[in-house]
């Protein structure tokens, strides 16, 4: 398997592993293990491995970033991470629904 550095943006059909999610949070591997398990992070199962999708790095970060800047709890960071994801599908939806003229 080739391993690479996650900077930017995952390719839709890429998948993290368990390390490479948890360098890419500069988190340790048990910070994803506890949330996976709390219910406040998803994975995708490949062979008895946990995998995350991009959508995950995303929620993942927006997460560790609510628990760092605003000493929050993994619930609460959860919760904003929920937000943020529902008031972007929600701008998409509209940006969508307004569609100039022809």
């Amino acid at each position: 398997m080739t391993r690479h550095k996650v900077d930017a943006v995952l390719i839709d059909e890429e998948t993290l592993d368990l390390q490479e999610l948890a360098s890419a949070c500069a988190v340790p591997s048990t910070w994803i293990v506890e949330r996976v398990e709390a219910g406040l992070l998803a994975c995708v199962s490949s062979g008895g491995e946990m995998r995350f999708a991009g959508a995950h790095l995303v929620r993942a970060r927006r997460m560790v970033t609510t628990e760092r800047r605003f000493d929050a709890n993994q619930e609460v960071a959860a919760l904003v991470a929920d937000l943020i994801e529902e008031v972007e599908q929600l701008r998409r939806q509209v940006h969508a629904a307004v569609r100039p003229c022809d």
